[in-house]
């Protein structure tokens, strides 16, 4: 069962933002079990949207249409499908009173551009909104049934989560499984090197690889004569590229791995404290992306030695002898920040983000993490590539993959 994907702006066509919404959809299409065979991207040309609409009506059972349908004279979308099917645009007044209510509960006027949100091709479905004030719709094109969401991600994944994969899910052949496993510690080429062979161990399955740094996620699709068999497949062939990969493969789906850190903390009543340097609260803060106060207490940005020496307790005497980056100044941080924050364990980074402070010994890119927990202290060091943005977020990375480490070992 086919399916096509049709982002609608010119916003995205002169690469002002970044379409994310197309990956997400084909993802979720995917794991439907659709075969995705093509994504478009047109700009807020009604002649162009048309044409768009008409080829991919002609390849696809389903197509996901999303942008263009807010109150502004750019937003063609709605009008343009109006016109691919030769029928007027009929205004629909649930909706228009559904956005007169939303602009009331936030204190405004509703203005009355909003009101052509409310109109729709004749004979459409309305698919209401439940957090924007741009409603979404579907019609029959040629031979495929289209849906139309709003552009903005938020608005537009809660939509096809509740209206639309209810309405297209029983379309599927549903003879395919996918699972998704999350890494980090290993380049993607080492990655794909470990696990060749597989699709040809495991007949049926293909890998796939999605490299975001710092992680490279591992996909793993098996099709079958059913759904049931598909999974087991899957299942089979992702237990084998788990044993390959080893503890690199830190969780699964939509896992992050400070989620994955923060279930481990829950699970062992551990209690986390952070003390950061060159990485500036980066832990911290995607510790706390999620609710984390079963297991989070806090950290210390200790930028300047004066910090590290006046809240963390690292001597003066070491800071001269070894230099803030070093490894006895990163052990030192982690058991001074588990001494001040009072918790079981500590996570601490001090490095060389760059662009400038680096030296032939101490080049940038060097960073040193540690891990103070009751059975000691653990000290890690590497020299990573890349521009100032990359080497904090990979050795934040880092730091949270040390933790992990020492829940997994102390159990």
């Amino acid at each position: 069962m086919a399916a096509t994907i049709l982002c609608i702006g010119t916003e995205l066509t002169r690469g002002e933002i970044v379409n994310t919404n197309a990956s997400w959809i084909a993802e979720k299409l995917t794991e439907l079990g659709f075969e995705i065979c093509e994504i478009a991207t047109v700009d807020d040309d009604p002649a162009r949207i048309i044409a768009a609409i008409e080829r991919l009506a002609g390849i696809s059972n389903v197509i996901i249409g999303t942008g263009g349908l807010g109150p502004t004279s750019d937003d063609l979308t709605t009008y343009s499908v109006a016109r691919f099917l030769g029928v007027p645009l009929v205004r629909h007044d649930p909706s228009i009173e559904a956005i007169r209510r939303r602009f009331e509960a936030l204190g405004r006027t509703m203005s009355p551009s909003n009101g052509k949100q409310a109109d729709f091709p004749e004979g459409a479905d309305v698919l209401p909104n439940p957090i924007g004030t741009a409603p979404g719709f579907a019609v029959t094109a040629g031979a495929a049934r289209a849906f139309f969401l709003p552009g903005v991600p938020k608005e537009m994944k809660r939509m096809f989560e509740e209206q639309v994969v209810p309405q297209i899910a029983k379309l599927a052949p549903r003879l395919t499984h996918q699972v998704r496993l999350k890494t980090f510690g290993l380049p993607e080429s080492v990655v794909g090197e470990r696990v060749a062979g597989i699709e040809d161990e495991f007949p049926g399955v293909m890998l796939g690889f999605r490299a975001h740094f710092p992680e490279i996620e591992v996909k793993v699709r098996a099709r079958a004569s059913s759904q049931p068999e598909a999974r087991t497949l899957a299942d089979r062939a992702a237990a084998e590229v788990r044993k390959r990969l080893g503890d690199v493969v830190y969780g699964e789906g939509d896992d992050s791995l400070a989620e994955v850190v923060g279930r481990l903390l829950r699970q062992r009543g551990y209690r986390l404290g952070v003390a950061e340097s060159c990485t500036g609260g980066l832990v911290g803060h995607m510790l706390t992306k999620q609710a984390a106060s079963e297991y989070f207490v806090g950290g210390v940005i200790a930028y300047a030695n004066s910090v590290k020496s006046g809240v963390l307790g690292v001597s003066e005497d070491m800071l001269r002898g070894h230099g803030a980056v070093s490894g006895e100044v990163a052990a030192a941080m982690a058991e001074g920040a588990r001494r001040a924050l009072d918790v079981d364990i500590a996570v601490s980074i001090t490095g060389i983000a760059g662009p400038t402070g680096g030296t032939s010994e101490k080049p940038v890119g060097l960073v040193y993490w540690a891990v103070a927990h009751p059975g000691g202290t653990i000290v890690r060091e590497r020299i990573f590539n890349g521009e100032r943005g990359m080497i904090q977020k990979i050795a934040a990375y880092a730091a949270l993959a040390l933790v992990r480490e020492v829940c997994l070992t102390r159990g």
